[in-house]
């Protein structure tokens, strides 16, 4: 009998792993219906989808190793971290989805508020706060829009022999800005960028990427320490903002 791992839980999503089946529960159930949507749509690999109802949703595990994990050191090579970059591409020239994410205005709004949220509670000191968002605003400039997996961590890519075996987790997937997900998978892997480029090309704005990771680190926090996460932990969200200045 195969026990039951948890694989993450909190308040708005629970995902368990039994055997090589993951079940995703979540509290929100166009998540899911969007998740699969972006599956059927996408020409990179995904997970093989078992079944699918109202707030569940079954799927079959990927092979092959994460490509990192946020906070330690990736030891995929760097030709895995160039197939991660072709998929990453394909995926952006792929034909855009109905999906819109947040644009600049709303994002900017968003920002004003956590980084006002970030110095009021004592969280992090206000000249690191103040100097992260001049970084981030960046990025915050209109964009053309590509299909964006929206939530691309480092641990949602699995690679096998140099090869991309599956992207995961597809919830957030809308139009949105090629940048954001190229600085979303190398968060805390700054290291790890030239290898992506020589898969995706080199027509990006290295700045822009730069300014996201202190855009996304910045947003992120309050949710991550409401859900459970530590944004302090080493090589996460905060350290991500000290290495900026």
């Amino acid at each position: 009998m195969n026990d039951v791992e948890v694989v993450v839980a909190h308040s708005e999503r629970t995902t368990l792993r039994v055997g090589d089946m993951f079940l995703k529960v979540d509290a929100d159930p166009q998540r899911l219906e969007a998740e699969v949507e972006a599956m059927a749509l996408v020409p990179v690999p995904t997970p093989e989808v078992l079944w699918h109802k109202p707030s569940v949703l079954a799927i079959a595990a990927v092979r092959g190793a994460a490509l990192g994990r946020l906070g330690e050191p990736s030891t995929a090579s760097p030709a895995a971290w160039a197939a991660a970059g072709a998929a990453v591409r394909e995926l952006h020239d792929a034909p855009l989805p109905t999906r819109t994410g947040r644009g600049p205005e709303e994002l900017a709004a968003e920002l004003d508020a956590e980084c006002a949220w970030l110095v009021a509670n004592d969280v992090l000191p206000a000249d690191l706060v103040t100097h992260n968002r001049r970084v981030a605003e960046a990025a915050l400039r209109p964009w053309k829009p590509v299909f964006t997996h929206g939530d691309l961590q480092i641990a949602h890519v699995f690679v096998e022999a140099d090869q991309v075996t599956g992207i995961i987790d597809w919830s957030e997937a809308a139009r949105g800005d090629a940048h954001f997900d190229l600085a979303v998978l190398t968060l805390g892997h700054e290291d790890r960028l030239d290898d992506l480029l020589t898969g995706y090309g080199t027509d990006v704005d290295v700045d822009v990427i730069r300014a996201w990771w202190s855009l996304r680190s910045l947003l992120a926090i309050r949710w991550l320490v409401e859900h459970g996460f530590d944004p302090t932990a080493p090589g996460c969200e905060i350290d991500v903002l000290r290495a900026r200045m």
